[in-house]
């Protein structure tokens, strides 16, 4: 009998694995690329709402990064009781892009971060609670969340493939899509090659590849990298001091409850495809990090914070799955965040070239859920109808954006995610059909009997013993056939 001696390379959890320097470079360097233009909007949309002048917003964005970057760390490392220790990606959340636009215009930035911090607090005192629902998210909820993930970003991709800027005279032309579709099909190319470590960096190569045609095209401009300063330490509290006021700290609860759904749902999606445990005290110590990281980024002057879910579909198309990588990639953002300059030449990375590796990354996430949803057993139960309903109502805000737009504030703020949409109603048609069973009936749904072959009763009573079918026909235990009526006659 073999013995795994502890700290041995069998023993050893897969998110654990260390590469070398120059693949953690690599790897991390293809996290930040894949993340940038998302962790760079937040800051964009909400500065310009609230009429912060273009160096003002410059700051956010740098903040953003800086704070993005330590949290990855936090998440990735982690500390006693904060940090899953997971290859995940932390920055700003877009959830709360609506609510703090909202507050901007009463409050200002000071307003929001008030809001930010005293409800961050709220939601790490209430992360217990989290923590201890891992048995509700069993691969029927998981493969629902992580499908929706996936489908639910294809909209970016999209939009990103388009130009990324719909006030651009060159928005959705042709020669954005091209750039995508030929990114695109580098990252396709680069895939099939016979090299692990060729087919692995796919993503960034294609994004290398991509934004060198798009400069030679005139499609990309570097002229703006040199201006501006090269080091800028975050400043603190350069928006002001927090002030907090009751509507914007309930306004903002709900956007950290959708946040730790959300970041509950990547962190059990991660744990999925990596093939390692999460357990209530992982699940725990992961929402940890995720409310500390939002407590302390309004200090430099960014937002909540939460994990990223297109980098959860960079792991699954890499393969690579060990948390120094990411954690790298987070020292990559701590380094954007003091290095303005470097800011400056990601941010020259074409939106189309980012839109055609998104199809592949996001597309893989959606796929890795629908694998595991073939895992689910729909056998006489109610889970097929729980799939098709909790992924159709995730749909509605992504089909309809503005599906939400009379219904109350706290209602568009939960829903207006079609992630959080399908997530809570994963869980609560799980609950109420397989946790409490109580009503449910003892023959099978109407939509699950029209998927699956079914055989009458009266038919299984006719055979005898040591009746059997060959080739088609039926045969008693003698050998003779049996003649089978066809269907009709009589």
């Amino acid at each position: 009998m073999a013995i795994i001696k502890e700290g041995s390379a069998s023993s050893r959890r897969p998110e654990d694995e260390k590469l070398s320097i120059g693949a953690n470079i690599a790897y991390g360097l293809q996290h930040v690329l894949t993340m940038y233009g998302g962790i760079v909007a937040v800051p964009l949309i909400v500065g310009q709402a609230a009429g912060l002048s273009p160096g003002d917003v410059g700051l956010l964005v740098t903040a953003s990064l800086f704070a993005g970057g330590l949290a990855t760390i936090l998440q990735t490392l982690g500390l006693p009781f904060f940090g899953s220790r997971l290859p995940l990606v932390q920055g700003v959340s877009f959830s709360g892009v609506a609510t703090m636009v909202a507050i901007s215009g009463n409050g200002g930035i000071p307003s929001i971060l008030g809001a930010v911090i005293a409800a961050s607090l709220i939601g790490l005192l209430i992360t217990p609670v989290f923590s201890r629902i891992t048995r509700f998210f069993p691969p029927l909820v998981t493969g629902i969340v992580i499908t929706t993930i996936g489908l639910t970003l294809m909209p970016v991709a999209a939009f990103w493939a388009m130009g990324g800027n719909n006030t651009s005279p060159d928005f959705g032309s042709p020669a954005n899509i091209q750039l995508a579709a030929t990114t695109l099909a580098i990252v396709l190319l680069l895939s099939k090659l016979g090299s692990a470590s060729v087919s692995r960096l796919s993503i960034l190569l294609a994004l290398v590849i991509g934004t060198g045609i798009a400069y030679a095209a005139g499609m990309t401009d570097f002229s703006q990298v040199a201006n501006g300063p090269l080091f800028a330490l975050p400043a603190i509290f350069h928006f002001g001091y927090p002030t907090f006021e009751i509507a914007a700290i309930v306004s903002m609860l709900i956007v950290i409850i959708v946040t730790l759904v959300e970041t509950s749902a990547d962190i059990l999606a991660v744990g999925e495809i990596v093939e390692t445990k999460v357990d209530s005290r992982r699940l725990g110590d992961g929402l940890r990090a995720d409310m500390l990281s939002s407590i302390l980024a309004p200090v430099f002057g960014s937002f909540t914070q939460s994990a990223f879910a297109q980098n959860v579909g960079l792991v699954a198309v890499t393969g690579v799955k060990s948390r120094y990588v990411v954690a790298t990639g987070g020292v990559f953002l701590v380094v954007l965040g003091l290095l303005p300059v470097m800011g400056r030449v990601v941010a020259a990375v074409p939106s189309s070239v980012l839109g055609g590796a998104g199809i592949v990354l996001f597309g893989t996430v959606a796929a890795s859920g629908i694998r595991t949803l073939s895992k689910v057993d729909y056998h006489n139960n109610m889970n097929l109808i729980i799939v098709a309903t909790s992924i159709g109502f995730g749909m509605i805000p992504i089909a309809s954006p503005g599906f939400y737009e009379h219904f109350p504030t706290w209602v568009a703020t939960i829903f207006h995610s079609g992630i959080s949409s399908a997530a809570l109603m994963a869980i609560v048609l799980n609950l109420l059909f397989n946790h409490f069973k109580t009503g449910n009936a003892d023959q099978q749904s109407v939509f699950v009997a029209g998927t699956e072959r079914t055989i009458r009763y009266k038919d299984i009573v006719r055979l005898r013993d040591g009746d059997y079918f060959l080739n088609g026909k039926l045969y008693d235990e003698k050998g003779i056939e049996i003649p089978m009526i066809p269907e009709g006659a009589h």
